[in-house]
């Protein structure tokens, strides 16, 4: 059976949709909604990045908990920095 295209391909044009569809979403939707759209691409777009094109699908399940971790700490960490900013009074 012959393959249709280059996965790492199809992950582009997978992403560059995604692009647009965040694009069309930022003119479209506003508020609470269209940053929760954004997010929620935003998520669905770093994970095809780390499944693919850093082969996580390839490596074993230790690696996979090590990426997993990394992505975790880089969550906590951007939520201290919102904790933060929040807690500051205006000047």
């Amino acid at each position: 059976m012959p393959r249709l295209a280059n996965p790492l391909v199809m992950i582009w044009v997978a992403l560059l949709a995604l692009l647009g569809v965040t694009i069309a979403a930022s003119f479209v939707l506003s508020g609470s909604a269209g940053l929760a759209v954004s997010l929620s691409i935003a998520v669905a777009k770093s994970a095809m990045i780390y499944w693919r094109y850093m082969h996580l699908n390839e490596e074993t399940g230790l690696n996979r908990i090590a990426a997993l971790a990394a992505a975790l700490w880089l969550l906590i960490l951007l939520g201290f920095l919102g904790v933060d900013y929040w807690a500051r009074p205006l000047l």
